[in-house]
């Protein structure tokens, strides 16, 4: 499998993880998850400070707050457009450096791990996954679950239920 992975640090935390994780992380969320009958895949993260993150939540959420991690996924045309986006960009996922960090810290989990959970969720919400209903959020988290302990990374959701 094919990752193209457009990295944009729009924070100034020094706590971000690199490239090459976040592009790892997304990689193995698509590699459990994903079709990927021609092996190619292209997508942006954005790494993003508190106050983009808010503006963000509110002007498409509808929440006027920060929050750890946004997804748009890409929805092509129903025509083909010469030299326009790839027919394999999934979307972008705006991440919150600073929600991501305070979060971690709170929740008592390693940095890096809670990095690598928001790349997976995001990826997951651009492959079409979601948690609005509770059998959603089941295979969700499941589907996570396998994914970050593929990574060596422990259960996120432990002790919340």
């Amino acid at each position: 499998m094919r990752l193209t992975l457009a990295v944009q640090r729009a924070s100034r935390r020094r706590d971000i993880p690199s490239d090459l994780l976040l592009k790892r992380w997304a990689r193995a969320a698509l590699q459990h998850v994903a079709d990927y009958a021609d092996g190619a895949f292209e997508l942006t993260i954005r790494v993003v400070n508190d106050a983009e993150s808010q503006a963000l939540n509110r002007d498409y959420r509808g929440k006027d707050k920060p929050t750890n991690v946004l997804s748009f996924p890409f929805d092509p045309p129903a025509f083909d457009l010469p030299g326009q986006v790839s027919k394999h960009y999934l979307g972008d996922l705006a991440i919150c450096a600073g929600v991501v960090a305070s979060e971690a810290a709170e929740q008592e989990k390693v940095l890096h791990h809670h990095w690598a959970h928001m790349v997976v969720h995001g990826v997951l919400h651009l492959l079409g996954y979601d948690h609005i209903k509770n059998s959603e959020a089941v295979k969700m988290e499941a589907l996570e679950r396998t994914i970050l302990a593929s990574l060596k990374i422990p259960d996120p959701y432990a002790g919340e239920r």
